[in-house]
């Protein structure tokens, strides 16, 4: 099933033209072929993905997953869908596919971990003017080392290719991802006046913001194979196109020491756009804006694009990618600790009416 193409499995190759003279499906401009040999090429990679409960193989109309398989007795199912944004842009202007997979899994399934589910599944949906197989299995491989980090299986997706929907080499992703928790292990869960806020950092701007991004690049002149100004060794694509951090793993290890009574992932709309979401009414967040440095690509976007650091802080997440709200933080900073991971002590639940306040200025100097 995973990324069948849109068109008619068992119909002819469209490889060559009609000896009736009438119209085939390679003169509309679609190649089953080509759709073919992409399903060969991702069949090894989604296959590796497979976990307990994963039921069948690729090419069905539907994927099935079993629930008891995976050890779940009471369970309630979660899910999410997401894309990559404009991100996919500088991928395509830089040719460089290698991770975007990799942050369509990352939207999603750290969508999944902070309601304290464990990511069972994933489907990708990849659209295109003319399918490129190359990269087209590029973007797939990667899907299936982001669900493989995850602990997720590949069970499923497809391949659209509509000609005259989209620019010469230009394509779309969007991801869908199943999880389930334990009725009883749901999250948010307790969150009470005094817990504390602990920062997780980004690995850089992951996948929100590139609109903004794209502007300020445009502003500096400067293209994508030009030494990156805050990454030395790499170029300014590379830099950009540092995949969206995987959390999973250390979010539901956590989760099942009984650590956490909530976490945000720090998405579009950054910290004040997202830790409000987790909050019982009559609660907020009291941020220390000094409790972190702000990573260099953050630094270079504000002062190349003059952005101000209110814009910054709505926009992007400005080196934390999630936040985990907790009433033992000295036992959650010693866990973080031992798996060799850094979390930042930034703030604490307090009784507010204002559900988000910065109490000392996030710096982008």
């Amino acid at each position: 099933m995973t990324d069948q193409p849109d068109i008619a499995p068992g119909s002819s190759q469209g490889t060559s033209h009609s000896t009736t003279g009438g119209a085939s499906y390679a003169q509309a401009g679609v190649d089953i072929a080509a759709g073919d040999a992409l399903v060969d090429a991702i069949k090894p990679a989604a296959k590796a993905t497979n976990r307990p409960g994963t039921m069948g193989g690729l090419g069905g109309f539907g994927a099935l997953f079993d629930l008891k398989a995976a050890g779940f007795t009471d369970p309630v199912l979660v899910s999410c869908t997401d894309g990559v944004g404009t991100k996919l842009m500088v991928a395509i202007e830089a040719g460089k596919h290698d991770d975007v997979g990799i942050d369509l899994v990352a939207m999603c399934v750290n969508d999944l971990v902070v309601q304290g589910a464990t990511p069972l599944f994933f489907l990708d949906y990849l659209a295109t003017g003319k399918l490129s197989v190359e990269a087209a299995a590029t973007v797939v491989k990667g899907i299936a080392k982001g669900c493989a980090e995850s602990g997720c299986a590949l069970v499923g997706g497809e391949t659209a290719e509509m000609p005259g929907m989209y620019a010469p080499g230009h394509y779309d992703l969007a991801g869908f991802s199943v999880g389930a928790a334990e009725r009883n292990s749901l999250l948010p869960a307790n969150i009470a006046e005094g817990d504390t806020l602990i920062g997780l950092p980004s690995s850089g701007v992951h996948s929100n913001g590139f609109s903004l991004v794209r502007e300020v690049v445009r502003r500096s002149g400067l293209g994508w194979n030009a030494p990156a100004p805050f990454a030395e060794g790499h170029t300014l694509a590379e830099a950009l196109l540092t995949p969206t951090k995987l959390y999973v793993r250390t979010i539901l290890d956590l989760h099942a020491k009984g650590l956490l009574n909530g976490c945000a992932h720090i998405t579009g709309g950054g910290l004040p756009g997202n830790l409000p979401r987790v909050l019982p009414e009559g609660l907020g967040v009291r941020i220390d804006g000094s409790a972190w440095v702000v990573p260099s690509v953050f630094r270079w976007l504000a002062k190349t694009g003059n952005v101000p650091a209110d814009e910054m802080l709505r926009v992007f997440n400005c080196g934390i990618g999630m936040v985990l709200v907790t009433s033992e933080p000295e036992t959650v900073m010693a866990e973080l600790d031992a798996r060799g991971e850094t979390g930042f002590l930034m703030g604490q639940i307090v009784r507010s009416d204002d559900a988000y306040t910065l109490t000392t200025p996030v710096s982008f100097a």
